[in-house]
């Protein structure tokens, strides 16, 4: 069963409405504030962050983040580098994806959360300070495909 189009509204406790009842020819496009989009990408870098090592622990919280933006995972593959112990890797979702870089001998990860669609990539946030406790979080948001 396919995934209606969604309307984002500003306020996170609205429910989404859909921009095209009835119809079935959906895109999964997002509008808000009258702009019509792909999805939404968040670039996220966490400092002074711990776990960064643990393969077993991204993994989860990968998994969790998918879980708290409703999205729906397809694949996750992980790749642990050595000496330094970083991870590479990426959640391949419906929606689209979820990807960590991690430096844990800087205390430094960099991750991209795309969704499209209902999925609310912003939930992954919380989840993500939980996972690896970070000094700091810079959040950058980007609509891509705008005017597609």
């Amino acid at each position: 069963m396919s995934k209606p189009q969604v309307q984002v509204v500003e306020n996170e406790a609205a429910a989404p409405a859909s921009v095209s009842e009835g119809n079935e020819d959906k895109d999964y496009f997002i509008v808000r504030d009258g702009v019509r989009y792909a999805g939404t990408h968040l670039i996220i870098d966490v400092y002074g962050a711990d776990r960064l090592d643990e393969l077993s622990h991204v993994e989860t919280a990968l998994r969790d983040a998918v879980d708290a933006a409703n999205a729906t995972l397809l694949h996750i593959h992980l790749h642990h580098f050595t000496p330094n112990g970083g991870i590479s890797g990426v959640a391949v979702l419906a929606e689209s994806h979820i990807s960590i870089h991690t430096w844990p001998e800087c205390g430094y990860a960099a991750l991209d959360v795309f969704m499209c669609g209902e999925a609310n990539p912003h939930a992954t946030i919380e989840i993500l300070r939980q996972a690896f406790a970070p000094e700091r979080i810079a959040v950058e948001e980007h609509m891509r495909g705008r005017g597609a």
